[in-house]
């Protein structure tokens, strides 16, 4: 039964994992930013891969808004084939891994350890290769997660994320707001049933378009992995601007569009953009808690009260992953152990 698999498991362990990262990592997290301000950074350069080069994405975004950090993803092949690494002394080094174990993000934080930067991880295993080479370690608190497509330690990697965010503004309001997310995330697991009745209609889909802006960006990314990895669906990632030039010629009669589309600054942004699906009859998936917005939709996956916008990819990626396993599972596929790939996959 899918509700034995570790994934589904993994899943509803997310409200639990969320409360305990914001309340036993709060101390470091404020060490880190103790740091950070004393240095007086002004860039944040950022090592993951997969998932975690999603909550990556998430962090651009945030540090950015909030905290004014130019905020880049780096390029691990210039440290470890190249050879040429960029200088790093004037930035906060960061990398994201669940495992720890990724000899290409190891590679950047001992470099930037080499250069005289401050280097910080976030990761399920603190002492793990990445974890001993961090000036301060950020642990995730998500336990073993046993299943390949990482559900827990995604948004977990998101909690680090918002937490420093929160406490480098030194904003008691944002770390209010974040306390609240748990709660948010388990009430947003409660829409399971809905989306386990629409995965059948999409048994037969073999490609698609992920579409999110701003915050969720980040969750467009990481909804189109959870797909592919899962389901074997190709799905293709955009922001709604770029998706305008040149992808948008994909659209036909039919073709299926999934829309990140939560309230906030960039939902009229997003309804703007839906229009121009409808008129090329894509057929459009929306995930919103707006209710004008969820009737542009073909099919409308309900979200409940988001919070901020900086919030909203806690919360919105949920129907997704939901979405991706049950998918999978009316497919017939093993949705712990997804073809061809392993939980730590090591590269240079």
């Amino acid at each position: 039964m899918l509700e034995q698999t570790y994934l589904f498991q993994e899943i509803h362990e997310q409200p639990a994992v969320l409360e305990t990262v914001l309340r036993r990592e709060e101390e470091t997290v404020k060490r880190l930013a103790a740091e950070i301000k004393a240095r007086q950074l002004t860039q944040v350069v950022i090592a993951a891969r997969g998932t975690s080069d999603n909550a990556g994405r998430y962090a651009q975004y945030l540090l950015g808004a909030v905290n004014g950090l130019i905020v880049t993803l780096t390029t691990p092949s210039l440290f470890t084939i190249y050879q040429q690494p960029p200088r790093l002394s004037n930035a906060l080094v960061l990398g994201i891994s669940q495992s720890g174990r990724g000899p290409d993000i190891v590679a950047v934080l001992q470099e930037a350890r080499r250069q005289g930067a401050l280097t910080a991880a976030i990761t399920n295993f603190p002492d793990s290769e990445l974890g001993q080479v961090a000036d301060f370690v950020v642990k995730l608190h998500a336990g073993i997660e046993r299943s390949i497509a990482a559900t827990k330690t995604y948004t977990s990697q998101l909690a680090a994320i918002a937490l420093l965010s929160a406490i480098l503004a030194n904003d008691a309001q944002m770390l209010a707001a974040l306390h609240q997310v748990p709660g948010s995330v388990a009430e947003a697991l409660r829409t399971a049933p809905d989306i386990a009745r629409i995965a059948e209609r999409y048994r037969y889909m073999r490609d698609c378009v992920v579409i999110g802006r701003g915050y969720n960006y980040a969750t467009a990314y990481e909804l189109a992995l959870k797909l592919k990895e899962l389901t074997y669906v190709i799905a293709e990632p955009y922001s709604s601007a770029d998706f305008l030039h040149g992808p948008l010629a994909l659209i036909e009669h039919g073709f299926p569009a999934i829309v990140i589309a939560p309230s906030g600054r960039m939902l009229p942004e997003m309804k703007r953009f839906m229009q121009t699906l409808k008129q090329r009859e894509a057929e459009i998936v929306v995930i919103s808690d707006d209710a004008e917005t969820l009737t542009m939709a073909r099919v409308a996956l309900l979200l409940p009260a988001t919070g901020p916008e900086w919030l909203s990819p806690f919360v919105t990626i949920i129907p997704g992953q939901i979405f991706a396993m049950h998918l999978a599972h009316v497919r017939d596929f093993d949705v712990d152990h997804p073809r061809g790939l392993r939980k730590v996959t090591k590269t240079n």
